[in-house]
């Protein structure tokens, strides 16, 4: 007898693709983007406000992605938001001396993408049952990592032999591939008759279930009750820290690499991917480690996602501060490769922790909580580059680590300071009906 595999298992796997795909894109931006400002003579200052700006966009879209997705459904929403920066990469030129094309063109790219982690959440929320949620999750938001880990590796070769351009050309390649695979496969008929279905559906609910969403007609969002509620703020101040972390990283190193080290990120081979490859592991990992002490009986959910969530955030701090105490690769590569992998463990804690607390609206939940996420790439990617040329005019040698001292220093107290928020505010009990 043939076993079925379950339609959910298929929506994760496009899901984590979806993520892989993104996350090439934000890597590839800022790898080509550095190499063209650098021989341009773009100062730090400004390199940072432009790898910054799509994080404006990004921060626009989190809430009302959350409310589209609710309302008119993930699958839609992931489709308008793929097409979308996916015709915008391959229509835009790499010119950095072209800055308002760049600005509006990442202010585009960030509104896109900003619809999408809402709606995979509103997805999987209504598609995978509370046992698989962490692993599900995890393996779903792993393949951010797992993309930047693939972009790391191979971006910088593309750019070496094809031009900063040809990344956009392979990043619209990608995105209007992954969308044809979507438009086939994602809209996928609910399984509601099956027993599948994992949202509590009453009454007049009954039937209204479909295509991965709520019918907007079944719900009354409570933005009230969600926007004071302590448990939502501990998610809300980790997806901070953790994205300030990820941000600055993710935007920075090549820049660290390239200037602070003097390595060139060609000559580095695969070792550069290791952080990003290290994230998806240990998101995997985290996943996996929850689903089992959950569904095991060994930790009720609320200790399960602290326990994760602080020994993730506390041991990263400690890494984000000794980066600059190393002065080669491979101690650089060590210390941002334990970071990043720790941090996302961390994220089987405060990152499937909406689903716990309101199933209903984990799609809401998920853009307020990535609002704050995407403020920390704001604030953090634009402050590193003016904390860098404020140490360079006291300093002008970008390879002494006293310049690079804060730029790792201060997410390291964030990790410490939300950690001790998740421990005090959070639990994995449903609050929101």
């Amino acid at each position: 007898m043939t076993m079925r595999f379950p339609k959910r298992y298929l929506i994760v796997i496009l899901t984590f693709i979806c993520t892989s795909v993104c996350y090439i894109e934000r890597v590839g931006f800022s790898i080509a983007y550095t190499i063209a400002a650098d021989a341009a003579k773009v100062n730090q200052s400004s390199k940072g406000a432009i790898l910054s700006t799509f994080y404006y966009g990004y921060a626009c879209s989190q809430v009302p992605g959350g409310w589209a997705a609710q309302k008119v459904g993930g699958w839609k929403i992931l489709l308008f938001s793929f097409v979308l920066w996916s015709a915008t990469c391959a229509l835009v030129p790499l010119d950095p001396n072209r800055v308002l094309v760049l600005v509006i063109a990442r202010l585009l790219v960030g509104v896109a993408q900003g619809f999408i982690f809402p709606s995979i959440h509103t997805v999987l929320a209504q598609w995978v049952p509370p046992h698989e949620r962490s692993r599900s999750v995890s393996l779903t938001t792993s393949g951010m990592y797992f993309g930047a880990a693939l972009g790391m590796l191979f971006l910088p070769s593309l750019v070496k032999f094809k031009g900063p351009q040809s990344v956009f050309v392979a990043e619209a390649i990608l995105g209007a591939s992954w969308s044809l695979l979507w438009f086939k496969f994602g809209q996928l008929e609910h399984p509601k008759a099956t027993g599948e279905s994992v949202l509590p559906i009453k009454g007049s609910q009954r039937n209204k279930v479909e295509h991965g969403r709520v019918s907007a007609k079944t719900t009354t969002i409570p933005w009230i009750k969600i926007l004071t509620s302590l448990p939502v703020w501990a998610i809300v101040v980790s997806n901070f820290t953790f994205h300030y972390g990820l941000y600055v990283l993710m935007n920075w190193l090549p820049t660290y690499f390239e200037l602070g080290l003097q390595l060139s990120l060609q000559d580095m081979g695969s070792s550069k991917m290791m952080p990003y490859l290290n994230m998806f592991l240990f998101s995997n990992i985290g996943g996996v480690v929850a689903d089992y002490l959950i569904t095991k009986r060994i930790m009720s959910v609320t200790k399960t996602r602290k326990v994760l969530n602080t020994v993730g955030f506390l041991i990263a701090a400690i890494a984000l501060m000794v980066i600059p105490i190393f002065r080669t690769s491979g101690g650089a590569v060590f210390c941002s490769s334990v970071a990043l992998g720790l941090l996302a463990l961390g994220r089987a804690g405060f990152a499937v922790n909406h689903m716990d607390i309101a199933p209903r609206y984990a799609g809401i939940v998920m853009g307020v909580s990535n609002t704050a996420g995407t403020l920390a790439g704001i604030v953090g990617v634009d402050f590193t580059g003016k904390l860098l040329e404020a140490a360079k005019t006291a300093n002008p040698d970008l390879t002494s680590p006293e310049n690079w001292r804060a730029v790792f220093f201060i997410p390291g107290i964030l990790c410490i300071f939300s950690s001790f928020m998740f421990l005090q505010f959070s639990t994995g009990e449903r609050i929101f009906d």
